[in-house]
């Protein structure tokens, strides 16, 4: 019979015999864990010797000796030559040391597990009679794969450890654009603070007491207020809580995930940011749109259509080689349109209007900067919108399929 335990070895003497692959394959493990590693070999692999180098670790070049096991936590042997190996095992087992012990057929007091980790979680999988590597190696990784998808039980049980914010950034909204990272965190939330956009399917996959809180800002009707949002994640950080902040897209740009950083940072809270796929870049993609393209466009200029026209915008728009990405821009496009024009912007710059992203209810306006007024009201074009002003968006510069732009303007 097998029990497993957790054995931290940070700050104490792990002894490695054998400089081999499989002492390379198992020191870096060691190190992650904080250990502090002695290895005794005649030679070491490159892979070890890299190590050591890298580490300065001690390395005695001889053949080991039973006394070098004094004073080790661990002993890990691996020479290859399982005489040795089993009188290593047979001096720690003397002295009352726990030993791995590497030889083929053989093992001794204690097994390295395959682990998979995700967040603070770390599962082991051994064998519990004769070893049996691959099958533990394959069973660890389907497990991780689980862990990495968010599709374990990851949330803590036990209350008293220290709350924490994370922002996540969910991407334009299918659930499998999201990163593996945010899926993870969402698995492990107790509370749940969630934009309009984004992928909201994925919350009904939560346990069901975990608190999702919905602040999710409309045009001209913001039910809380970005101050209120901030204050949310601080109270429910202070008792405890993991709370997971899950905005569409990515939460540095046009998120106000910075002042959210800010607000955490100011009252004592750990906060970190997952990067998300933002939809400058995915909502313009799903219509076959490349924001930059060699020969096309060299640069990109984005733009909060919220707010006024300024003059690197303008000097973007004239530039036939940058495109020019406007969120949350549809309510704003006459002003836009009017001040691309005092500026001597071309009436048949190309547009492409691009509602709802990523979803079933796509669909893609291409027209002008003379027309766009006009055909995006024909059109009834309504946010949410990525607005995209370049020769990029010119019909055809990619795939000639017209199936791409659906709109009075194509």
């Amino acid at each position: 019979m097998t029990t497993m335990l957790g054995i931290s070895l940070a700050g104490r003497d792990v002894l490695m015999v054998g400089g081999g692959t499989v002492t390379a394959r198992r020191l870096q493990r060691l190190l992650d864990d904080g250990a502090r590693v002695r290895i005794v070999a005649p030679l070491l692999s490159p892979e070890v010797q890299d190590l050591v180098d890298a580490h300065s670790l001690e390395w005695l070049p001889r053949p080991a000796r039973t006394t070098d096991v004094d004073g080790a936590w661990l002993v890990h042997t691996a020479t290859g030559v399982p005489r040795v190996d089993a009188l290593i095992a047979a001096a720690c087992e003397e002295r009352r040391i726990l030993c791995v012990n590497a030889s083929d057929g053989a093992h001794g007091t204690a097994r390295l597990a395959a682990e998979a980790r995700s967040g603070d979680v770390v599962v082991g999988v051994v064998s519990d009679a004769g070893v049996d590597p691959r099958r533990a190696a394959r069973l660890r990784d389907t497990i991780g794969a689980l862990l990495r998808d968010g599709r374990l039980p990851l949330r803590r049980r036990r209350a008293g450890a220290a709350g924490r914010v994370d922002l996540v950034g969910g991407g334009p909204g299918p659930t499998d654009l999201m990163t593996l990272r945010g899926r993870r965190l969402l698995a492990e939330a107790d509370v749940v603070v969630a934009d309009r956009l984004g992928p909201t399917d994925v919350l009904s996959e939560l346990d069901p007491d975990v608190e999702v809180i919905d602040v999710g800002k409309r045009p001209n009707h913001h039910p809380v207020p970005q101050h209120e949002i901030n204050a949310l994640l601080v109270a429910h950080a202070r008792a405890g809580k993991r709370v997971v902040r899950l905005k569409g897209g990515d939460p540095f740009v046009y998120g106000r995930g910075g002042e959210e950083v800010a607000a955490c940072l100011a009252a004592g809270i750990p906060v970190e940011v997952v990067p998300g796929l933002t939809s400058v870049v995915s909502v313009p993609q799903a219509a076959g749109i490349p924001v930059t393209h060699r020969g096309t466009a060299a640069g990109v200029h984005i733009v909060n259509g919220q707010a006024e026209t300024s003059e690197s915008t303008l000097a973007a728009l004239a530039d036939e080689t940058v495109t020019t990405v406007v969120l949350m821009g549809v309510a704003a496009l006459p002003r836009l349109v009017r001040a691309a024009e005092q500026a001597g912007v071309p009436a048949d710059r190309p547009i492409a209007v691009v509602e709802n992203g990523h979803t079933p209810h796509q669909r893609t306006t291409r027209t002008t900067l003379g027309r766009v007024v006009a055909d995006a009201a024909a059109a009834g074009v309504q946010n949410p919108a990525v607005i995209v002003v370049g020769e990029v968006a010119r019909a055809g510069l990619l795939m000639p399929d017209p199936s791409l732009a659906e709109g009075s303007g194509r």
